[in-house]
Parts: C-alpha cells; sequence; structure tokens
C-alpha cells in the first residue's frame, strides 16, 4: 500500500467509519424495537433472542474468513461487497413478513457485516503506521461505536414511534451505498504480501462450536436441558472444541492461528473483550424490555433515558484511545472495568418503581466502563501481531466482541427469563437480578485482566510470539 499523506489517511479513517456507524447503529436500534417487534410479530422472547443473536452469531463465525480473505484477495474489494450486502440485507429486513424470515434476512445482514469491521480495521492498521497515530485513530474507531449508540436510542425511537420498527433499517441503505462509493474513489487497495489459504474444515469447527453452544443456551430454558437436542448441540460444541486446536495447529495457514494466543496480552485483551460486550449486549436486551414491557415508557422514551450511557460511550473512547498511546492499556481497562462492576452493582435492587435517577446513575457507570474499555482492546489485539496479518488479528479481535454479545444475550437473556413468574411486565424486574450479577463478575473479571496483561511478563510473551512470525514488531508497538 502506498504512503497516504495525512488528510487522505483522515479520509480513509472517515469512511472506515461509516461501516462501524451504521452497524452500531443498527444493534442499538434493534434492541431498542424488540418490544416492537415482539408485538407486531406475535414473537417470543426466545425469537427476540434469536433476532439478535442470528446477526451476531454469524458476524462471529465468519469475520476471521472475511479478515483472511481480505487479506488474499484484497481488503477494499472485500469491504465494498460487505456494504453491498449489508444494505440489501437490510432492505430485506424491513420488509420481513414474519419473525422466522426477519431472523433469515438477518442472516443475510450479518454476512455483509462480516466483511466490514475487521476489513476496515485492517484498512486502518496498514494505513496509520505509527504506533502512537494508530492509537488514537483506533480511539476514533472506538469514539464512533458510542457516537452510534448515542444516535441509536434517539433517533430508533423516533421512528419506532412515528413510522414502526420497520423503518429501523432503512436508515442502513443510503449510508451502505454512499461508504461503497466513497470507498472505490478513496481507499487505496491492498493485499498481505503472503495471504492464507483458505480453511474449510477450521471455519466448520468454529461455526459447530459456536452455534451449537449459542443454540442450546437459548433454547434449553423451553426445551430442557435433558432434551436430546439440546445434549447433542452440546455434544457436537463439546468435539469441535476439543478437535480445533490441534486441527489448527497442524496447518501452515490455520483459519485462526494458535501461535496468537501464546502472547498473554493478546489472550488476555481476547476474554476482556467477551466479558466486556456479553455485559453490553445482556444490559441492551434486558433493558429495552423493562423500560417498555415493565415500565410502559415509549421507545422514544426508553432512547432519551438510556442516552446518558449512549454519551459516554461516544465521548471517552477518543480519550481512552490517547491514554492508551501515552501511558498504556492498564489505566483504561482498570477504570472501564470498575465501571460496569459499579453500574451493574447499582441495577442488582431493580425493581418495577426503581427510581428513575439511580437507573441513570447506573447507566453513566455503564457508559463509562465500556467507553474506556473499547480502544485498548483493539489496540492490545492488533499492535502485539504483525502488520501483514492485520486482517486474521483484527478479525479474532472483532470474533471475540461478537462472541461476547451473542453469549451475552443468550446466557443473561436465558437466566433471567427462565427465572420470571408470571407475565414479563410483572416478573421481569425481579428476576433480573441474576443477570445484573454475571455484568457485575464481568467487570471485575476485566479489571483483574486488565492488570495481568499489562505487566512486563506479560508485554515480553508479546514480543516473543511476534518473533515467530515474519515480520515481528517492535517493543514499541506492544500495548503497554
Amino acid at each position: 500500500m502506498p504512503e497516504l499523506d495525512r488528510r487522505r489517511r483522515q479520509l480513509v479513517l472517515m469512511i472506515c467509519c461509516c461501516s462501524l456507524f451504521v452497524v452500531g447503529l443498527d444493534n442499538t436500534i434493534v434492541n431498542l424495537a424488540l418490544p416492537s417487534i415482539q408485538h407486531d410479530l406475535d414473537a417470543s422472547v426466545t425469537s427476540l433472542q434469536w433476532t439478535i443473536d442470528a446477526y451476531t452469531l454469524t458476524l462471529a463465525s465468519l469475520l476471521m474468513l472475511s479478515g483472511s480473505t481480505a487479506d488474499r484477495i484484497g481488503r477494499r474489494r472485500v469491504f465494498r461487497t460487505g456494504l453491498l450486502l449489508f444494505s440489501a440485507g437490510s432492505l430485506a429486513c424491513s420488509i420481513a413478513p414474519n419473525v422466522g424470515a426477519l431472523v433469515g434476512f438477518r442472516v443475510l445482514q450479518a454476512i455483509g457485516g462480516s466483511m466490514l469491521n475487521p476489513v476496515a480495521m485492517s484498512i486502518i492498521v496498514n494505513v496509520f503506521t505509527e504506533p502512537r497515530e494508530r492509537a488514537r485513530a483506533i480511539g476514533v474507531w472506538g469514539g464512533v461505536t458510542g457516537l452510534s449508540m448515542a444516535a441509536g436510542p434517539v433517533l430508533g425511537g423516533l421512528l419506532v414511534d412515528a413510522v414502526g420498527w420497520r423503518s429501523i433499517f432503512w436508515i442502513n441503505v443510503p449510508v451502505g451505498i454512499a461508504a461503497m462509493i466513497l470507498a472505490g474513489r478513496f481507499i487505496p487497495e491492498s493485499r498481505a504480501p503472503r495471504p492464507r489459504r483458505l480453511d474449510p474444515v477450521g471455519q466448520l469447527l468454529v461455526m459447530v462450536l459456536l452455534g451449537g453452544l449459542t443454540f442450546a443456551i437459548i433454547e434449553a430454558p423451553v426445551r430442557g436441558w435433558g432434551s436430546p437436542l439440546i445434549l447433542g448441540c452440546l455434544a457436537a460444541a463439546a468435539v469441535a472444541a476439543v478437535t480445533l486446536v490441534p486441527w489448527e495447529s497442524r496447518r501452515t495457514d490455520p483459519l485462526i492461528d494458535p501461535r496468537f494466543f501464546r502472547s498473554v496480552p493478546f489472550s488476555g485483551a481476547t476474554v476482556i473483550a467477551v466479558c466486556a460486550f456479553a455485559s453490553l449486549a445482556g444490559f441492551l436486551f434486558l433493558n429495552a424490555l423493562y423500560l417498555q414491557s415493565v415500565r410502559g415508557f415509549s421507545a422514544l422514551h426508553a432512547g432519551l433515558l438510556t442516552l446518558p450511557m449512549a454519551a459516554l460511550c461516544a465521548v471517552l473512547p477518543p480519550i481512552s484511545g490517547r491514554i492508551v498511546g501515552a501511558r498504556g492499556a492498564r489505566i483504561p481497562l482498570v477504570l472501564g472495568g470498575l465501571g460496569l462492576t459499579l453500574g451493574g452493582a447499582s441495577l442488582l435492587p431493580l425493581t418495577t418503581d426503581y427510581p428513575l435517577w439511580l437507573l441513570v446513575i447506573g447507566y453513566l457507570a455503564l457508559g463509562a466502563g465500556f467507553g474506556l474499555i473499547n480502544p485498548p482492546i483493539t489496540n492490545t489485539a492488533v499492535s502485539g501481531m504483525p502488520a501483514a496479518q492485520a486482517g486474521v488479528a483484527s478479525a479474532v479481535a472483532s470474533t471475540s466482541r461478537q462472541v461476547g454479545t451473542a453469549l451475552g444475550v443468550a446466557i443473561i437473556g436465558s437466566v433471567v427469563t427462565s427465572r420470571v413468574t408470571g407475565p414479563l411486565g410483572t416478573g421481569l424486574a425481579g428476576a433480573s437480578h441474576v443477570g445484573w450479577a454475571i455484568v457485575v463478575g464481568c467487570g471485575v473479571a476485566i479489571m483483574i485482566l486488565g492488570l495481568l496483561t499489562t505487566t512486563r511478563a506479560a508485554r515480553r510473551t508479546a514480543e516473543e510470539t511476534a518473533a515467530t512470525f515474519e515480520r515481528p514488531v517492535t517493543p514499541a508497538m506492544v500495548a503497554r
């Protein structure tokens, strides 16, 4: 890839951030629209979980394939294809006649989405080669996540109340088409010097592992843990997990390179991402149902109540990115974990008439925590790997986010709804306590991992891991 001037680099960052914006906006708005979808399509809570997880599971299963494919055939080409498919899937979702069709169209939408964020991150990593500038760019990238969350509640509330839930998918289409045109004009094509070969067996094992585990978690409260189908899914997931590592270790070009996980910072960043996004996804899922089905607020009112949290998610990531560039990842990771812990703890005593001011305080703590955590996850994961394999490395980091999102909706949603007695409107608040306890546990885990993965010994393992690849990074490129 040719060296670009500063103005062109900023333009590339803006175009890549457009893809992140529509994906982030879609996630926020869909959660907010769940009660309307449930009413309009006569959907069960399990169907609502699949509306979210069909998308995130498809993303998680295909992100690494998309990243390696982009490294092989061209990052710009795959990025533009993803924008086209995501826009087409969004349009199809808006005309879904029933919840089954909606879930299916969400899969199509996710196939395109899998080609967006990891590939865009790979483009950014290869355009911003100076470590401090890269950390700031990733901070802006994280800020766009918060910006989409901030716009999502208000815009989604307005659209759901004024037009209906189908309109939330319309807004992706013009943004996606515009980004596709601009990408063709301004983003230079780039490929890895030695791209990886396809790994269909590894891809299948990942899909069986994630799909089998999530299906069992979501469906078990309805079908029973002793159901042959549930036991079969768990067995298939276990076999895939046991088979995956030895299979990938023997391949010259694995889908998931096991060497990545020899790096303590990279492995820690992966687990932190799972915990952080599980907390966020579980919160968004439960909170949308609580505010509208329990408290009786409109979609717009619910969105406005969530806005303080989303605003912090927009403001803090660029600040966190600068801290990472100047001081390392420890401070934002520990403070972010503390924010999630305090936010989850403040919602533990949630009731049907919980004071709104206490609710908002919990939202602010959660927003601050998540806003601080996201940039160091990406920087730690990507900066410890060779730039030539940035597509795969960033795809693994992005996959961990989607795995966390899928597991958060599946685990927290299933645990809470299985404990609801009576109608959802009267039983959800009391049953949600265990969900908030899981959020607290994730926050504590992030604080501990934030300390463990930023020690000198951990940084040394990252340098040693990078040395096993074709072009190792320098110590300055490893997040402190």
